[in-house]
């Protein structure tokens, strides 16, 4: 994990000092409003429905114990007792007073983290697959090219107000589990016909009120040329994005208007001008590299024999083994994902107890490292198998522990009208509705892989226009309306959900949900993915039974 040196470790005590003197200013009624507004999302300070929410930097999923116990102090002294882990591996924190914000960033600086451009139209956080460096399917570890963009991105005086926010998603393994195409530059680490590893990269992705697949815009760049192509593309961007109408200022938009053709000749045009004074040497690359060395494996792990039993004569550890984990490299280990979808918690929240106990687990189970993911749960990457036993005996008493990754209980929420200004509708509530509707664990591992993603508005944070099943809530004079899609997906053979009918009521949604399940199991073929059967049959199936009695 990268550690910061002297330049990291002053920068962000300086932006420290610096917000501290501005939210002063602020309360002292010496700066307006909407003066403060860019400077606060500069620094992560957006202003909620009952008070400030606090978004902080989590570089592409990393986090360290003395991190996340400093998490839990700060859920502790200054908020409500909970944090929220995001979609995009941040973490937030929705009830600190303003006037404190600035201690909690001083806080966090000692514990190398921030909310630099956490918001804001600037450079965001750089996110990347929460298995990166352990997954089987990995090319190269995208892990240190994370770290070199985290830093090039960092205040960059260039790109500090641009037309809207931007985001980066870098994947290094054969399955995206990163989201990469729905994100304004996509980057997969592959290979070249003569064997060199480098990037594809993807351009103008995106979600929200205008969801677009990213284009391939370079289907093979080296690597020494990363940052001088990322500097062309934003260029590109700063310059002709439209600032005219927020809804048409992401990069999407601008590739769309332009076409692929028109966007590529002035990004190339660009690169050339700058690329040779940008190049990456490889000793910078090695430099970064180093940062990431594996962990001091046991070589031995692979000869426990206690693990198989362990399995033959505990059901609850098998299932958990079967649904919670994912295989490794390294033989004799496992990466086992902490599930923050009990029935009875909100989607991604965690309490400072448990956020505590999980730092512990981490420095005895996984060499002191937490990942958070794309889908709102955290892992402990490096897990020899004969720990994962007390693991999960460990977890199931902290109700962290259900068993439920990948299925329809594991799902996307944003916290919707609770806490989000912006949201048009609940997201929690049905949420925790549609989680007791599902609670038999053995139908909902008979469903199987269903991902099942809600957001509370257009914005789509919780990424609703991809998910399995999308569920949009929408205003319809003054009451909460839901609109549901099919057949979305953020991996591979990415897919935009296909609207399935008019908007169900807020008290129908659940009833929508089992509906459209039940017609799956009825009409699936064998062994067939709820994604698979959506694909072949279409959504008339389910558009006749939900719609049945209207």
């Amino acid at each position: 994990m990268y550690q910061y040196n002297d330049i990291d470790q002053t920068l962000i005590e300086q932006r420290v000092d610096q917000f501290r003197r501005q939210t002063e200013s602020f309360l002292k009624g010496q700066i307006s409003d909407d003066q403060f507004r860019a400077l606060r999302l500069m620094n992560g300070v957006y202003i909620q429905t009952h008070a400030p929410m606090l978004r902080i930097a989590g570089p592409y999923g990393l986090l360290n114990s003395k991190q996340i116990r400093k998490l839990a102090h700060i859920a502790r002294t200054y908020d409500k007792n909970y944090c929220h882990f995001t979609t995009r591996q941040n973490v937030q924190f929705n009830w600190p007073q303003l006037e404190r914000i600035p201690d909690i960033l001083e806080e966090l600086a000692t514990v190398q983290m921030h909310a630099i451009q956490t918001s804001g139209n600037c450079l965001r956080n750089t996110s990347s697959d929460h298995l990166a460096g352990v997954c089987i399917d990995e090319i190269e570890d995208p892990r240190p090219y994370c770290e070199i963009i985290r830093q090039w991105t960092t205040l960059h005086p260039e790109f500090a107000y641009l037309p809207r926010k931007f985001k980066i998603a870098v994947s290094g393994a054969k399955l995206d589990r990163a989201a990469t195409q729905f994100h304004d530059i996509g980057l997969h680490l592959v290979k070249n016909d003569a064997g060199e590893i480098g990037f594809r990269v993807l351009v103008g992705g995106g979600l929200g009120r205008t969801p677009i697949i990213g284009q391939v815009i370079k289907p093979f760049l080296e690597k020494k040329h990363l940052l001088s192509y990322l500097e062309a593309i934003l260029r590109i961007y700063n310059l002709f994005g439209r600032r005219d109408n927020k809804y048409k200022a992401r990069i999407k938009i601008l590739v769309k208007e332009s076409g692929m053709e028109k966007f590529s000749e002035l990004v190339e045009k660009e690169w050339l001008l700058i690329r040779d004074d940008l190049e990456l040497a490889p000793d910078r690359i090695d430099a970064i590299k180093v940062q990431f060395t594996p962990p001091a494996y046991e070589t031995d792990a692979e000869q426990d024999s206690g693990f198989e039993l362990r399995l033959l004569e505990n059901k609850a550890f098998a299932t958990w083994i079967k649904y919670n984990t994912a295989d490794h490299k390294v033989a004799g280990y496992r990466a086992a994902f902490i599930s923050l979808k009990a029935p009875d918690s909100p989607p991604g929240d965690m309490t400072d107890t448990q956020l505590d106990a999980v730092a512990d687990l981490a420095d005895q189970y996984s060499f002191g490292e937490v990942r958070s993911t794309h889908r709102q749960n955290l892992i402990l990457a490096d897990v020899k198998q004969a720990d994962l036993f007390p693991l999960w005996q460990q977890l199931d008493a902290l109700k962290l522990a259900t068993p439920n990754i990948g299925t329809a209980t594991d799902m996307i929420c944003c916290p919707g009208l609770d806490f989000c200004s912006l949201a048009n509708a609940s997201s929690i509530s049905v949420a925790k509705e549609i989680n007791d509707a599902l609670d038999d664990l053995d139908y909902l591992h008979d469903i199987g892989d269903v991902k099942i993603n809600m957001s509370g508005c257009m914005n789509g944070c919780a990424h609703q226009s991809v998910g399995h099943i999308g569920i949009l809530g929408v205003d319809k004079k003054g009451a909460e309306w839901y609109q549901l899609t099919l057949g979305g997906s953020s991996e591979n053979e990415a897919a935009i959900g296909e609207r399935l009918g008019p908007a169900v009521a807020k008290d129908q949604v659940t009833k929508a949900i089992t509906t459209i399940l039940d017609v799956y199991i009825k009409q699936r073929l064998d062994d067939e993915s709820f994604l698979d059967m959506v694909n072949r049959v279409g959504i008339t199936p389910f558009k006749e039974q939900v719609y049945a009695n209207n």
